[in-house]
């Protein structure tokens, strides 16, 4: 069947508030050597296309400026050069933009096949969050059998991949979360103990639930939190930061628990990452957490499900926090 000469997409004729956006028209875009076309079924909805909606995450030069970091759906083209995929397999990635429209160009090296019984939506919820904690917690962090870790933003979509991981690689898991359903959802994904940091001072139940303190801190809070992070971690621990909800700049920190306790702090960002980093995350992600998705051990959190003409809805559902897991867009 001969693809179409135009797609639908949202676009983005200024920054600003949800209501910028809007549903428009343009050419399919063209494969470069190593990438894949896929025809979008369901794509996530993510914190940084908020920000790049605001004006604040600009996308890299190379990339698309369409928003959106992970798709799923049927391959319609695939460039020279792609060996491990072909035109009508089902598959999910992280895309470098350009994944809130019909048709998206994945590096084929981004791409994962579906897990056994997954449909599109289940499948695009997985790209962004797996990529980023698996890259952050594991990767650099180091997370191990035996560990500890405390995971912030717990009820969030990188919260909820987090802490199923975490289990499942067999770590005790801490999560803070702001309400007390949002704790309830974070124990019952696995967590030891979750922490309702609205009405407790989650450093002082660390202090209390742990004699040394915990090994990893995923943290999205940045300076708000740095502090109290540093005054969590035990020994030889390691603080990882990949956001910066609660501010860049800290002010007037006691730096000295990273001498006296031999603290990493590490941190990192995935749009930036070069396609050979992405590369071996993908590999990573499909040797060691795939499985565990076949066998039903580990799933995507899905709050709600738009259709791809209620974005703005999607966006406004994001800003508010109100959600536990991933929003996800549905194409028809």
């Amino acid at each position: 069947m001969p693809l179409p000469s135009e797609m639908r997409f949202v676009d983005l004729p200024s920054f600003g508030g949800p209501e910028v956006m809007t549903i428009a028209r343009k050419p399919l875009p063209v494969l470069n050597p190593g990438e894949i076309l896929v025809r979008v079924e369901a794509a996530g909805v993510n914190r940084p296309d908020v920000a790049q909606r605001q004006g604040i995450y600009p996308p890299p030069k190379e990339a698309s400026p369409i928003l959106g970091l992970e798709v799923a759906g049927e391959i319609v083209d695939v460039a020279p050069g792609v060996t491990e995929f072909a035109i009508g397999n089902k598959v999910c990635g992280l895309a470098n933009g350009g994944g809130y429209a019909e048709y998206c160009v994945l590096p084929a090296s981004q791409a994962l096949r579906f897990p056994n019984g997954y449909d599109a939506v289940h499948a695009a919820a997985l790209p962004e969050t797996f990529f980023t904690v698996w890259a952050n917690l594991f990767q650099m962090a180091g997370l191990t059998e035996g560990e500890s870790v405390l995971i912030h933003g717990g009820s969030s979509g990188i919260g909820t991949t987090a802490i199923q991981l975490a289990r499942a690689f067999g770590a005790t898991v801490y999560a803070t979360a702001g309400s007390k359903e949002k704790c309830q959802a974070c124990e019952k994904l696995g967590a030891k103990r979750a922490i309702n940091y609205k009405a407790e001072d989650f450093a002082e139940v660390i202090k209390a639930e742990t004699e040394h303190g915990v090994d990893i801190i995923l943290d999205m809070i940045g300076a708000a939190y740095l502090e109290k992070n540093l005054a969590s971690l035990a020994r030889d621990g390691c603080l990882s930061i990949i956001a910066f909800l609660g501010g860049a700049v800290a002010e007037k920190v006691n730096l000295t628990p990273i001498m006296v306790k031999r603290l990493t702090v590490t941190g990192s960002t995935m749009r930036p990452r070069t396609a050979e980093e992405k590369r071996a995350v993908r590999d990573d992600l499909l040797s060691q957490v795939w499985p565990l998705l076949d066998r039903g051990t580990v799933a995507p959190v899905i709050y709600r499900t738009f259709s791809f003409d209620d974005v703005i809805e999607a966006h406004r559902l994001m800003e508010t926090s109100d959600h536990i897991g991933k929003i996800m867009l549905k194409l028809a």
